[in-house]
């Protein structure tokens, strides 16, 4: 009955909180003044203020107005800290001198010692009585919601800051610290005792820990892998903690424990970019962005504004992406005060190569990342001539244009399934690649004749973590959802790369180009799809449901690979043929090329395919070009299927 009471009390409105309180100060104060003469005189019936009618009153009075005018009803119920200690000794103080007053200005017998064993009185009181508020309110929340009973991995300034947090939260509860620092094994800091890494995971069980957070105020990702996987087996929920700076600061709070990031686990040790590298085609220039809104695109134009480019054109075909971005942007330029950079907002498609060439020469743009292009493998199979025009014949027409406007370097975004390609998507992106190697090796402008100075070149990497498509926000939902989660081969293995990083080298790479550069990035080591399933399922503190283990939690049921995917992909087409650069990171590679009539004609035929949508006439077209393509999938277009069929 009392802690429904209770509970029911706290979403009154704070207003209320203070009139009560106050009300309760004001009928509390008599009795103590009374007390303090009772205690004074030895004497139970002992008057309290003699000589002055309704002193107790008065002193009533003269608290409140103190505890007021110090502050001290401000501080209800949630807040209890050094600040309220404080205020309440200056209310107090203000008191006792004006007890010390009125007993020299009224007839009142007020003895020295009252206004200071008052004083004390007040000041325990007041402190005592909001503690125990305090306590009965956060008993009632608690009792309300079950609090999550968590184990701090790092007994350091970190998790003692993050055990402080739980302890005055209402929904986590911490247990006890795990440390590998063996000297703290069996010691309390605070009220939780340290545990040593070995001896942790048997007390998972017995005490009902919910979760594990890691409070490591720098750890690098090897160690951060370590540690999971050594968690892994305890089958609970593994968090982490943001910077500790942050929390120290005041700027994080409980809600801020966010869930481990697989793509920290997947990523290498970041790289510093070289500093001449990352600066040498952006600062102080004017940069153009293809597929600004896209995943790869965003984080170009986040790198690009770190390095003050006088302008950023931003080119998009999605208004909502370009709205995004733009104001993403801007937001960055601001907090982080970078200073003038214009950053223009620029609808359009790279189908469009005349408003390409107007932008460019308007703005006499001296840089282009091309970034545009269909790279969702399934939907340039059912979309075969829309992944033509988009990535073959866009990466020309803005190529084109480059070299209409003088732009000074031209940077495409390439894939590693460009190489020996066996889906259209990657047979689009190694014939966009051509188109650049030819336009490089033909100093002269095919259109009118006029020698061009732009440098071309194309990064190839392989697949980037939490990109749009990415099979991680893919496998989360899916875990959300209960399974099963949903992989194509038991043996299929990609190379990942974080965006940041993809981005960097992506610029590093383009400020080494001498025209008509493929160059390659160090994806590291590759990565099975299934094992990157099973550690996401682990991270959640659930278990993998196979033959094994029939009562786990989630399953992981194979689908078969999809039309024109491939078990693993490469990043070279001759790996003989390699040669380092002035970033250990990023590799050149000397490959075979199309004259540039010869391209052309190429692009003639495909136009002509592409025109009356015959899908097999463009896979033909594809099949004898120089690019290696080998489909392994009948075609799947939607459209043409449907006229076939007919």
């Amino acid at each position: 009955m009392l802690m429904s009471f209770i509970y029911s009390s706290i979403y009154i409105p704070r207003i209320y909180k203070k009139f009560i309180l106050l009300f309760i100060d004001f009928c509390i104060f008599p009795f103590l003044i009374w007390i303090a003469y009772a205690l004074r005189l030895f004497d139970l019936n002992a008057e309290a203020i003699p000589n002055l009618p309704y002193g107790e009153i008065l002193v009533s009075i003269i608290a409140v107005a103190s505890l007021a005018i110090c502050g001290v009803y401000h501080f209800v119920i949630h807040t209890f800290s050094e600040t309220l200690i404080f205020q309440l000794s200056i209310a107090t103080l203000i008191t006792v001198i004006a007890l010390f007053l009125l007993g020299d200005s009224t007839p009142a017998v007020i003895p020295t010692s009252i206004p200071l064993m008052f004083g004390f009185f007040m000041f325990a009181w007041v402190y005592l009585s909001r503690g125990v508020i305090r306590a009965l309110v956060k008993n009632a929340l608690q009792a309300d919601t079950p609090r999550k009973r968590i184990a701090i991995y790092g007994a350091g300034s970190a998790g003692q800051q993050l055990a402080v947090l739980l302890l005055r939260s209402h929904e986590h509860l911490p247990i006890f610290f795990i440390d590998d620092n063996e000297n703290l094994a069996n010691t309390r800091l605070g009220r939780l005792k340290v545990f040593s890494a070995q001896n942790a995971l048997e007390k998972f069980q017995r005490y009902q820990i919910d979760q594990v957070i890691i409070a490591l105020s720098s750890v690098e990702r090897a160690r951060k892998n370590e540690i999971v996987k050594f968690l892994s087996d305890a089958k609970v929920k593994i968090m982490e903690i943001p910077e500790l700076t942050q929390i120290v600061d005041g700027k994080v709070s409980i809600s801020d424990i966010k869930e481990i990031n697989i793509i920290d686990l997947l990523g290498r040790e970041p790289v510093a970019p070289i500093p001449e590298l990352f600066s040498k085609n952006i600062q102080q220039q004017i940069v153009m962005v293809t597929g600004a809104g896209g995943s790869i695109g965003s984080e170009l134009c986040r790198q690009i504004i770190r390095n003050q480019p006088r302008k950023l054109l931003l080119f998009e075909i999605s208004e909502y992406g370009l709205y995004a971005i733009e104001r993403e942007l801007n937001e960055i330029v601001k907090t982080q005060q970078l200073g003038h950079i214009e950053i223009i907002p620029l609808l359009g498609s790279v189908q469009n190569f005349k408003r390409l060439v107007e932008i460019m020469r308007v703005y006499q743009v001296d840089t282009v990342y091309h970034a545009a292009a269909y790279k969702h493998v399934p939907m340039v199979e059912y979309n075969v001539v829309e992944g033509v025009r988009n990535n073959i014949f866009g990466t020309y027409y803005t190529a084109q244009a480059a070299i209409e406007a003088q732009v000074n370097s031209f940077v495409l975004i390439s894939t590693d399934k460009a190489v020996r390609p066996t889906n259209v998507m990657g047979a689009t992106k190694r014939s966009a690649e051509l188109c650049l190697q030819a336009l490089a090796m033909e100093k002269r402008n095919s259109l009118d004749g006029v020698e061009h100075n732009t440098l071309f070149s194309m990064v190839r990497f392989g697949n980037v973590l939490g990109s749009s498509g990415s099979v991680i926000p893919l496998f989360k939902e899916q875990i959300r959802q209960g399974g099963p989660i949903t992989v194509t081969d038991p043996n299929i293995i990609r190379y990942f790369m974080t965006i940041p990083e993809a981005a960097q080298l992506v610029i590093q790479a383009g400020a080494m180009a001498k025209g008509g550069d493929v160059f390659i990035l160090d994806m590291g080591e590759p990565v099975k799809i299934v094992d990157l399933a099973v550690n996401l399922i682990r991270l959640s503190g659930l278990e993998v449901k196979n033959q094994d283990n029939p009562t786990g939690d989630i399953e992981i049921k194979f689908t078969g690979l999809r039309s024109g995917e491939k078990l693993y992909e490469e990043l070279l087409i001759a790996g003989d043929n390699v040669e380092t650069t002035a970033h250990h990171r990023i590799m050149t590679a000397k490959e075979d090329f199309l004259p540039l009539n010869e391209l052309l004609a190429l692009l003639e035929e495909l136009e002509l395919a592409c025109q009356d949508n015959q899908c097999d006439k463009i896979r033909d077209i594809l099949l004898n070009s120089l690019i290696g393509y080998t489909p392994v999938s009948k075609i799947v277009d939607f459209v043409w299927r449907m006229q076939v069929d007919k």
